[in-house]
């Protein structure tokens, strides 16, 4: 069986042969745009009587499929993260509460530059929008949700041999040290990228904060977990009546300080006054779904210690996500808004330790 390489490869014999169905027609219809893949819908008909009797349930008539970009360059750059995906959804899932949608098949190419993914359609599920940002009800089914994956990882250095783990893992001094260098470059050319549309007050905060990457990420090593990586509005599907949410995009799972998933999620997705009135109610709801999921020794002060701390990760990921990729209007337009965001919510957090001193408790 060879993995689709793009939508004309999704045929009646091919998703057949993943079911083990008689699917007769298919008919595909791209629903994503992102710019490291590509999501489509997929609407089988399959041969009279397929599932009609006996116990076993009738197979599913609409599916979402994912596959790599449909530029080459791209799937070689974004390869690993393919295989973050594809080994979250078949070596993790079942590890975790967070909710995810059904994972019918996964296959992955050596090299990692195709994949693909079967998964359940969530129709009529609605994507959050970054730029607008989200309610307050809303923001607490997230970060609910979020508990589900750090609670049941939390402290399990198991997940340190998952080969996909692409951010430096706690203690790893060498790995933050490079990322650390890493982030200092992707600033300084975000800044030149979106030249005077970034106030002065953001550029600062900006560049002060990228410096310090390094002793951030070797702050507190003894609390992690799995994390998301890039855990905001456009990866969150809301139901019609925002009852529901369901997490998707797992293309930079990583371990580390948990509350770095709330932080960035807090403050990128949030309007930044109305983050302020709710993020203390938001931090409790989660630090008490934490200790439903069996976390111990974690009072809530400390949980809010550690959010502080975690906010860093909306401009770490906001300026690696957009120095190294290709510019388009609304992605340039989310950027602003995240940059906007995080940085003001670490100004009023007052995240930001004196960097001479943080550096020196580093070398010590």
């Amino acid at each position: 069986m060879t993995i689709p390489r793009g939508p004309e490869d999704i045929t009646p014999a091919w998703l057949g042969a993943v079911l083990g169905a008689d699917v007769t027609e298919v008919d595909v219809t791209a629903i994503g745009t992102g710019q490291t893949g590509a999501t489509y819908r997929v609407t089988a008909t399959y041969s009279a009587g397929t599932a009609s009797g006996g116990t076993e349930a009738a197979p599913p008539t609409t599916f979402a499929v994912k596959l790599p970009a449909q530029d080459d360059a791209v799937r070689e750059r974004v390869a690993l993260g393919y295989l973050s995906e594809v080994e979250f959804y078949s070596a993790i899932t079942d590890n975790v509460a967070i909710p995810v949608p059904r994972c019918f098949h996964s296959e992955i190419s050596s090299d990692g530059a195709d994949f693909v993914l079967l998964l359940a359609d969530l129709a009529p599920a609605v994507q959050g929008d970054q730029i607008a940002g989200c309610s307050p009800a809303e923001a607490a089914l997230a970060v609910e949700a979020l508990a589900g994956l750090h609670g049941p990882s939390w402290g399990d250095r198991r997940w340190f041999d998952l080969p996909s783990i692409v951010m430096p893992k706690p203690g790893d001094v060498d790995a933050a040290k490079g990322l650390g260098d890493i982030c200092v470059r992707a600033a300084a050319i975000t800044l030149e990228k979106l030249g005077d549309r970034v106030s002065d007050e953001d550029r600062e905060t900006l560049t002060t904060s990228m410096s310090i990457v390094t002793p951030w990420l070797l702050a507190e090593p003894d609390r992690f977990s799995l994390m998301h990586g890039d855990y905001r509005l456009d990866n969150l599907l809301f139901d019609p009546d925002r009852t529901r949410v369901t997490v998707v995009d797992w293309q930079t799972v990583g371990i580390g300080l948990p509350t770095r998933d709330l932080a960035y999620f807090t403050a990128t997705s949030l309007l930044p006054e109305l983050r302020q009135t709710v993020e203390r109610d938001l931090v409790e709801r989660y630090h008490g779904a934490l200790l439903r999921y069996g976390v111990t020794d974690y009072d809530s002060e400390t949980c809010w210690h550690d959010y502080r701390l975690g906010v860093l990760q909306a401009p770490l990921l906001t300026t690696l996500g957009f120095a190294f990729a290709a510019s388009t209007e609304r992605g340039d337009e989310m950027i602003l808004t995240m940059l906007h965001r995080g940085c003001r919510a670490i100004r009023e957090l007052d995240a930001i330790e004196d960097p001479a001193e943080r550096e020196a408790a580093y070398q010590s």
